[in-house]
């Protein structure tokens, strides 16, 4: 976990939102290729995605905006 922590040191913000963007392409291209999973992502109702991003987003929302108190 350390070896993967130290490479990730080294990627910045724009290295970060690619690698999310190319995630969300990847999604986009199982969609056209792949019917079935195409069904599946559709026919699931869109409050299960909305519960999987604010549970998802927990962490890092609080690493971003909770500010630590000093001892």
């Amino acid at each position: 976990m350390k070896k993967l922590h130290d490479k990730v040191k080294k990627l910045d913000a724009w290295d970060i939102s690619l690698a999310k963007l190319s995630v969300f392409a990847f999604a986009f291209f199982l969609m056209t290729v792949w019917p079935a999973f195409s069904n599946l992502i559709l026919a699931v109702h869109w409050g299960w995605y909305l519960l999987a991003w604010i549970i998802l987003m927990i962490r890092p929302w609080k690493k971003a905006w909770c500010v630590k108190k000093k001892k």
